[in-house]
C-alpha cells in the first residue's frame, strides 16, 4: 500500500516510470480522472469508419488512434497518416501504427503540416499543444471535418498553482473554447458542435504526482524532484493525512466543417 511507503521510495518510483506515449494505465489505483461523456476515442472510430483519407495531428504514441482504428474496422480510410513532434513518441507511434498501415510523419508541433492542400476529409487530434487553424483548414477537403478533443482553460490548475503559486488571469484563460471557436471561424471553418466539461481528478500518492508532472511537461515547466522537493514532501504528508489531492481537468470537443465550394 502507498500509505505504508516512504516519500523517497514513492518518488523514486515516480521518476523511474517511462514517460513515452499517452498510455496512462500505470496510474490505475494511483490516480484517477473522470472521462468526458462524449467518449472521444470511440467517436473518432465512428468518424474513421466513414472517412476516405484521415490525419491524426500530434498522435503521441499512437495509442488513441490505434484504438479508434480498431473500432472502425473493417470499414476504415484508404489513407491514414499521423504527425508527432517528440522523437521518442515518433518511434513508439511508428511501431504501434505500422501494422495498421498508418504513415507516421515526424513534424514539429508548431510547423506547417507536411501535406498537400485538401489531402484529407477527416482530421483528428486529441489534446493538441495548440491548434493551427489555418493549416487544418488548408489540408481539409471542402466538406471535410475536424474532430478533436482539446484541453481547456485552467486544467489541473489546483496542482499547477500548488507548485507555481497563483497564475495570472491571462494564463488561466488560455485555451478558452470560445476564443478557439473564434479563431477556427476566422480560418474559414464552420462550428457544427462544441461541448465542454470539467472533470474530477484524484492523486492518491506522491509517485502519481511525480510521474504526471514528468509526463505532462507543460503543467509545471522544468519540473524536477530536486527543485520542488519541499513542496513534494509537504504534499506527500497532506495526502497521507487527508486523502487524495483533488484537481479538475477541463476538456472541450470540437466538430468543425470546411465549407463546400
Amino acid at each position: 500500500m502507498s500509505a505504508d511507503r516512504s516519500f523517497e521510495d514513492l518518488v523514486a518510483e515516480g521518476v523511474a516510470v517511462p514517460t513515452e506515449g499517452w498510455d496512462f494505465s500505470w496510474f490505475e489505483g494511483r490516480a484517477s480522472e473522470a472521462r468526458p461523456s462524449w467518449g472521444y476515442a470511440r467517436s473518432a472510430g465512428e468518424r474513421l469508419a466513414r472517412a476516405e483519407a484521415a490525419l491524426d495531428i500530434q498522435t503521441g504514441g499512437g495509442e488513441v488512434l490505434d484504438f479508434a482504428l480498431g473500432r472502425a474496422e473493417p470499414a476504415r480510410p484508404v489513407l491514414v497518416a499521423a504527425t508527432e513532434g517528440w522523437p521518442p513518441n515518433v518511434a513508439r507511434a511508428t511501431a504501434l501504427l505500422r501494422p495498421r498501415g498508418v504513415v507516421v510523419v515526424a513534424a514539429p508541433d508548431d510547423a506547417p503540416l507536411p501535406f498537400a492542400d485538401e489531402a484529407f476529409d477527416l482530421v483528428l487530434s486529441r489534446h493538441p499543444v495548440r491548434p493551427h487553424w489555418a493549416e487544418v483548414a488548408r489540408v481539409l477537403r471542402p466538406g471535410g471535418t475536424y474532430f478533436a478533443q482539446h484541453v481547456g482553460p485552467a486544467s489541473v490548475f489546483e496542482l499547477v498553482e500548488y507548485f507555481l503559486g497563483p497564475q495570472p488571469e491571462e494564463v488561466r484563460r488560455a485555451r478558452d473554447p470560445e476564443r478557439e471557436r473564434a479563431d477556427a471561424e476566422a480560418a474559414g471553418l464552420e462550428v457544427a458542435g462544441l461541448r465542454a466539461e470539467r472533470l474530477r481528478m484524484e492523486f492518491h500518492d506522491i509517485a502519481a504526482v511525480v510521474h504526471f508532472l514528468r509526463k505532462v511537461v507543460w503543467m509545471v515547466p522544468g519540473f524536477t524532484v530536486e527543485a520542488h522537493e519541499a513542496r513534494l514532501r509537504a504534499l506527500h504528508e497532506r495526502i497521507r493525512n487527508k486523502g487524495p489531492f483533488v484537481a479538475h481537468s477541463t476538456r472541450h470537443l470540437f466538430d468543425l466543417r470546411k465549407p463546400e465550394r
